[in-house]
């Protein structure tokens, strides 16, 4: 597979594009049980910042980075992992920007978030979500994410470095 995408460790500049996605509804509609009632994030641009300054640059604990389109540079989505102890297992994040949807960036996002996440001392990405979100799921599937349990209305899914060479 050719990668059309690159992850990109965004400066404090890049902010626009996370204000961008956060503040549209059709992008954060997943989130709306959390932030009714349309799922975007309040404050968006307090948060780039907190979020610049308290992810980038320290990983293995915490990661962020863009989803850039490697053809034009034009950011399509970001992705994100973090440790969790009391689970010994990071936490990961994907979302594309509505407008770039559809378009293959899911499943090659995760793919270099997890080839990333293991090249830096990951053993165990999860993430979960509710049952309804097949996009998500099929996509997280194809990468090689196994499901780990189901209970009210959430799936669990995990993937290993191990799971990730099956797929490739």
């Amino acid at each position: 597979m050719t990668e059309t995408l690159e992850l990109y460790i965004p400066k404090p500049e890049d902010g626009r594009f996370y204000v961008q996605m956060m503040s549209d509804p059709e992008t954060m509609a997943y989130n709306a049980p959390w932030f009714p009632p349309d799922g975007c994030i309040p404050e968006a641009e307090q948060e780039w910042k907190r979020l610049s300054s308290d992810w980038i640059g320290h990983e293995p604990e915490r990661f962020y980075a863009y989803l850039r389109r490697t053809a034009d540079g034009a950011f399509v989505g970001d992705v994100n992992f973090h440790y969790t102890p009391a689970r010994d297992w990071w936490d990961m994040g994907i979302v594309i920007y509505a407008p770039e949807r559809g378009k293959g960036y899911g499943k090659e996002g995760l793919r270099l978030l997890a080839a990333y996440a293991f090249s830096h001392g990951v053993r165990r990405l999860h993430n979960d979500f509710e049952t309804d979100r097949d996009a998500a799921y099929r996509i997280h599937r194809a990468v090689g994410f196994r499901e780990i349990g189901r209970e009210n209305g959430i799936i669990e899914l995990m993937l290993t470095e191990a799971d990730l060479r099956e797929r490739e």
